[in-house]
């Protein structure tokens, strides 16, 4: 089966490039969102903003899913930086996915752990992951900057604080902490479609952050779609 790639992205700086090379392209509105049907570089895709938050990104996938018949995900977009030595432009992509602000301890639930679930770290397609490492490699937009293989943390809440931010590194010790990542993988998993996520650090999600986050913004979601865009063709 010829492939069909749904590319998700929260806001408008983290899809808006990539719209601008589909050719054949036409829309469909679904509860309030534009899907953009067209071609990449010669790949069926279809792209969408989510919106901001997990339950945002969990409708869109599950959209994705049953409505466009899309074979493979990915969310591209930017992200806060946990793990040590990544910097502000350099990328992540996940090897797993999970909340950092589920929360039932009170019942004898670690942190992160969904109750009733056997799966509450939902892992990244294999293929997709080492697609993406291909893609950097050969990336001339990736020159100067790393990619890191590794968990992506995601909460309903813009980290800022460096006492919230050992507090998650603690509870689940990610690469990089955003809202989206971990809706999309669970959405995904239970639909048993592969799935990766691209993320590009525009802060270190400690108390610099706003301003840091405001200033490489829109830089890191055009970095994240240039490796998307590389990554799409290289899809097995």
């Amino acid at each position: 089966m010829q492939n069909r790639v749904g590319i998700i992205g929260a806001m408008d700086v983290e899809v808006k490039t990539l719209k601008s090379l589909l050719t054949e392209s036409s829309e469909k509105v679904l509860m309030g969102l534009t899907f953009v049907q067209g071609k990449l570089d010669g790949t069926d895709v279809i792209i969408v903003q989510s919106g901001i938050g997990k339950v945002n990104a969990a409708l869109c996938t599950q959209l994705l899913i049953l409505e466009f018949k899309v074979t493979h995900i990915i969310n591209t977009g930017i992200a806060g930086a946990m793990a040590h030595g990544l910097k502000v432009l350099d990328f992540v992509v996940s090897t797993d996915a999970l909340y950092h602000d589920m929360d039932v301890t009170g019942f004898g639930y670690k942190v992160t752990q969904i109750p009733q679930m056997e799966c509450s770290d939902f892992p990244a397609d294999k293929a997709m992951i080492a697609a993406a490492k291909e893609a950097f490699d050969s990336l001339k937009e990736a020159q100067g900057h790393s990619l890191v293989a590794g968990r992506i943390a995601s909460g309903d809440q813009f980290v800022s604080s460096k006492t919230v931010k050992e507090s998650i590194r603690a509870a689940c010790d990610p690469a990089c902490v955003e809202m989206e990542g971990a809706a999309i993988a669970h959405a995904a998993y239970l639909n048993k479609t592969p799935f990766v996520i691209i993320r590009c650090m525009s802060d270190m999600a400690d108390d610099s952050g706003e301003s840091t986050y405001d200033f490489n913004e829109e830089t890191a979601a055009n970095l994240s779609a240039a490796l998307v865009r590389s990554i799409v063709g290289k899809i097995q």
